[in-house]
């Protein structure tokens, strides 16, 4: 599985969420919501930092990561993160791997 995080959306991590370079940001399993998986589950994005991180996107000094506890919510897909402008928030696409 792969993480992948466009420059768009990691300008919305720094500018929405004030990221900056040494901040861990996590993606994870929520209850609640939608995805094309799991109804009930959407996903989550908080700053935390790994214990059993099992996938890894680093750039401008910025860790996104999975834990290996949420690996299956993603069904086996990697997930693309990029931003719809219009609404100005986060979107996800699972691609297959």
């Amino acid at each position: 599985m792969k993480l992948v995080i466009s420059q768009t959306a990691l300008n919305w991590f720094k500018e929405e969420m004030d990221a900056e370079p040494s901040s861990s940001i996590k993606f994870f399993a929520r209850y609640g919501g939608s995805n094309p998986f799991h109804e009930g589950y959407s996903i989550g994005v908080t700053f935390d930092e790994p214990i059993k991180e099992a996938v890894t996107f680093d750039v401008d000094g910025i860790h996104f990561f999975i834990e290996r506890d949420d690996l299956w919510f993603f069904n086996d897909h990697d997930l693309h993160v990029d931003v719809n402008t219009d609404l100005e928030e986060l979107i996800y696409d699972y691609v297959k791997n």
